[in-house]
């Protein structure tokens, strides 16, 4: 999907927050039958049968029959594909959304004339009840049918249209590159290239431990506290759009540059989970756990992934991480003393010495 920032006015933004708000409505009522469902009992209402039950809600709630049923029947729409994911076994089962975490709606069947380009970096969108908002028109807006609006903890719109955009190219030239995915080093690659996931610089960390602080010590439902709260999802958000950027600029020049792509298969879900523990049976190493965690989640394993497999597709190969830290990529000698330290790698065999980072990619 491509996305773009929307800059709606103070009139629009209160008429986009009720579509979000009516839309995750639906949402959760959807997600409450739902929850009624036991083996023996009937089927859950089905997405035509919720579309006949909003049908009546709607004539019966003046507040919800003020909204735009297309926002409200698309959330429903949602939830059935969601249901669907869930019994393939390919996603989660839908949860509650809540207000302020999960803000947006979708819009379908959108004509051409509906979307139009003012100047250079402006164009503008026709939304239902909004009217005409505009958006920075960074890039060449694809040929979509539906879009979908959403605000993020930061405050900022955005609009995404759904569109595929087409596969890169291979180069012909039968380059092979591995590439082994670390905290230290992001994305190492045979090559010998080093590559570093942007984080947050020193400055704003410690600005962000002292609004964390700082929010420890608010009263809940206060403005001190929404403020702090906002000023530190602007941080976060600063992070991720940098992380972004990161994984789409190394994906894009590495599916250009190469025409297969070896990857480790790794289970980043299985790694980052928490070390707690039971009460009965408590973990060991909880925060060590936690930090380890949290650099594996900044360093975008999964993003530069999944972005390499929609870029080059069928050029990925996902290779066993196993014994790739022990194994000499010279004479494929594996032991456990070939790994001296993080950075240094020397096989015992051929005395090989190199990166280990870059001997495991």
């Amino acid at each position: 999907m491509s996305r773009y920032r929307l800059m709606p006015s103070l009139t629009q933004e209160t008429i986009l927050r009720e579509h979000c708000a009516h839309a995750r409505f639906v949402w959760n009522l959807a997600v409450e039958q739902q929850s009624w469902w036991r083996p023996g009992r009937h089927s859950a209402p089905g997405y035509m049968d919720q579309c006949r039950q909003l049908t009546a809600a709607r004539a019966g709630n003046e507040w919800l029959r003020a909204g735009c049923q297309m926002a409200q029947q698309q959330a429903l729409r949602d939830f059935a594909q969601a249901m669907v994911n869930f019994f393939a076994g390919t996603h989660r089962r839908p949860t509650w959304r809540k207000a302020g975490r999960d803000e947006g709606f979708r819009i379908v069947a959108v004509k051409p004339s509906r979307i139009r380009r003012l100047s250079r970096n402006t164009g503008v969108v026709w939304v239902p009840k909004a009217g005409w908002i505009r958006f920075r028109w960074s890039r060449t807006v694809p040929a979509a049918k539906s879009y979908r609006v959403t605000l993020d903890r930061a405050g900022r719109w955005h609009i995404a249209f759904a569109a595929v955009p087409p596969a890169i190219p291979a180069s012909g030239t039968g380059e092979v590159v591995g590439i082994d995915r670390g905290v230290t080093v992001s994305a190492a690659l045979s090559t010998g290239d080093l590559l570093h996931c942007p984080y947050l610089r020193h400055a704003e960390r410690i600005r962000l431990r002292r609004l964390q602080r700082k929010l420890a010590r608010a009263k809940n439902g206060s403005n001190r506290r929404k403020q702090v709260k906002t000023a530190i999802a602007v941080l976060k958000a600063r992070e991720s759009d940098r992380r972004k950027d990161w994984a789409e600029k190394v994906s894009t020049d590495l599916a250009r540059r190469f025409d297969l792509i070896r990857i480790e298969e790794l289970q980043i879900t299985r790694m980052t989970r928490s070390a707690k523990g039971t009460q009965a049976k408590p973990g060991h190493n909880v925060r060590q756990k936690a930090g380890l965690n949290r650099e594996i989640m900044r360093s975008g394993w999964g993003l530069l992934a999944r972005r390499l497999e929609d870029k080059a597709p069928g050029r990925i190969q996902k290779v066993s991480p196993a014994y790739t830290s022990q194994r000499c990529s010279a004479c494929g000698h594996v032991a456990a003393g070939n790994r001296k330290s993080q950075a240094v790698f020397a096989c015992l065999a051929c005395a090989a010495t190199l990166n280990a980072d870059v001997n495991a990619a």
